[in-house]
């Protein structure tokens, strides 16, 4: 069997220059020519995962199958690639050291003084090493969050130097930097990556490979400076130049040879090119389709990457209904009665996003009254759906105090209430209904057709329910509960039949939706947003 060759992904000069983005598209290259692979990040913070971390922090936080709390690129790797990540794809310097403290504190050092060469570099390279050992991949790809040259990131390079050296041949580093314009001088300037470089080399790297991120076409003449400024081969030295949409990428990096060159940096037969036909095709697609689907994205985080995974579901089933999606964000604190109608004006379908906390609640049940109330396709995730189905026990039912517990703890009709197994939880991390979990479909059901099955597996992040001792009352007058988990019982989906389009997921869909598989549930919501626009 061939050993696992290993890549690792790291960053210069600044940071968000998409080293996610290019390592799924690192990935998505190496698969399309046969390989077997993964990708795994390391995140320098201190926090064991970014549940706690509010998004303006980190953007959302998306969530494996197996339930762990991850950084948003791992939506990344599995959206490009259509890989199912689990926990040990995601890693930080938190959950890095409390495995050594753990294992200190049981005596596994037998005295020991522990220090961060060896005892956390060789953890960080156990773990880097797991996933190719456990299920044998021919590639196991590592992105290194951070920028080279932050405090944090020193182990994790540490780590680097010391396996690129052991494992020689198996080994390489890419390395994505930036080359800023100045527009007063009118020149691109390659310092900033001269530096990045000798800063990753005073650590005891040598990138194999430069990507270099940049706002406008660099010429031979930089490209050649760069690889012999940088002891770097002039076929190793790559452009990432701004592009319309992050899937054009691979595309951008395999006719460039980022996968040649990184093949032949790990002495490994080159082949033909593969031709990327289906995502080629999508990406036509997504280039023919001129007409626009507006839709409203009623939320309190007015941030691109708080709701990241949403964005990008939507995008893709715009796309797959020869539509371009256009997102308007509506800030739900700014929600009410009185503006409702000129704030919602000139949407074709209306998704109450997701989130924690009291802040923008009443906003996001004002929004649905009114989508309810004038047939607009509506779509609630997680605590949009707790939304929907708390605005209707006030509006339809009549229990104008209804409320989640979450909210009011002292509300007389806790619609949406906390599971008794939740309630003695003091920790925030990791405590949450977590990861995939069966729902069965009621036969008859709107969600029934649209997922064409009856047994669905969806993934979860939420701490409150769908108070089961209302359903009869919700079924009487209309809201019905149409997806329930076999085991628990916990209802996972309502929908109102009368309606449109109005469906709330307690889950979250948009975690399994990827370029080749959209999700059922956008893709139907989008197509019904656009019929409702004509």
């Amino acid at each position: 069997m061939a050993e696992t060759k290993y890549i690792f992904v790291t960053g210069g000069v600044v940071s968000s220059l998409g080293k996610g983005i290019i390592s799924s598209s690192i990935g998505k290259l190496l698969q399309a020519r046969g390989y077997n692979i993964t990708i795994q990040k390391f995140d320098p913070y201190i926090n064991i995962d970014p549940g706690t971390l509010n998004p303006y922090e980190h953007g959302e936080c998306y969530v494996t199958v197996d339930g762990m709390e991850t950084d948003l690129d791992l939506g990344h790797y599995e959206r490009f690639t259509g890989i199912q990540t689990t926990k040990a794809n995601s890693l930080t310097t938190g959950r890095i050291y409390k495995a050594v403290i753990d294992k200190e504190r049981r005596g596994d050092y037998l005295g020991k003084t522990i220090q961060v060469v060896p005892h956390i570099t060789n953890e960080i390279k156990r773990n880097v090493k797991l996933l190719g050992e456990k299920h044998h991949y021919d590639f196991v790809i590592t992105e290194i969050g951070g920028t080279i040259g932050d405090i944090e990131s020193a182990p994790f390079l540490e780590a680097i130097r010391q396996m690129k050296w052991e494992m020689g041949k198996n080994a390489v580093c890419v390395h994505l930097t930036y080359i800023p314009y100045l527009k007063a001088a009118g020149e691109l300037k390659t310092k900033p990556t001269q530096h990045s470089v000798k800063e990753l080399q005073s650590q005891g790297i040598q990138p194999d490979i430069l990507v270099l991120r940049t706002e406008k076409h660099l010429d031979d003449a930089i490209l050649k400076k760069v690889a012999s400024f940088c002891n770097v081969d002039i076929d190793c030295v790559v452009q990432s130049e701004d592009l319309p949409s992050i899937y054009e990428v691979p595309v951008n990096m395999q006719s460039q040879g980022l996968d040649t060159a990184i093949l032949r940096k790990l002495n490994m037969p080159i082949g033909e090119t593969p031709g990327l036909g289906p995502w080629r095709s999508f990406l036509e697609r997504r280039k023919n389709a001129t007409e626009e689907v507006v839709i409203g994205l009623v939320g309190k985080y007015d941030l691109q990457d708080a709701y990241k995974s949403i964005r990008e579901s939507l995008s893709q089933a715009g796309t797959y209904n020869d539509h371009k999606t256009v997102l308007k964000f509506v800030n739900s604190e700014m929600l009410n009665e009185g503006n409702v109608k000129e704030k919602l004006a000139g949407l074709d379908g209306v998704v109450i996003c997701p989130g924690f906390g009291q802040r923008g609640i009443e906003g996001k049940i004002t929004a649905i009254k009114y989508t309810r109330t004038h047939d607009i396709p509506t779509f609630g995730i997680c605590l949009g759906m707790q939304m929907m189905v708390i605005e209707f026990a006030r509006n339809v039912l009549g229990y104008a105090d209804a409320n989640s517990r979450e909210m009011d703890e002292k509300t007389n009709h806790n619609v949406i209430d906390i599971m008794e197994e939740q309630k003695d939880i003091t920790m925030m991390g990791g405590t949450m209904r977590l990861g995939a979990f069966d729902c069965k479909l009621r036969h008859g059901s709107r969600v029934i057709d649209i997922y064409m099955q009856e047994h669905i597996q969806e993934r979860h992040r939420h701490r409150y329910e769908f108070n089961n001792q209302y359903i009869t009352e919700y079924e009487r007058h209309g809201m019905q509960c149409v997806g329930r988990n076999p085991e628990s019982d916990l209802v996972e989906i309502v929908e109102i039949p009368g309606l449109k389009w109005f469906i709330g997921t307690q889950f979250h869909p948009e975690y399994q939706s990827t370029v080749l598989k959209p999700h059922p549930l956008f893709l139907d919501f989008v197509k019904t947003a656009i019929a409702n626009k004509q």
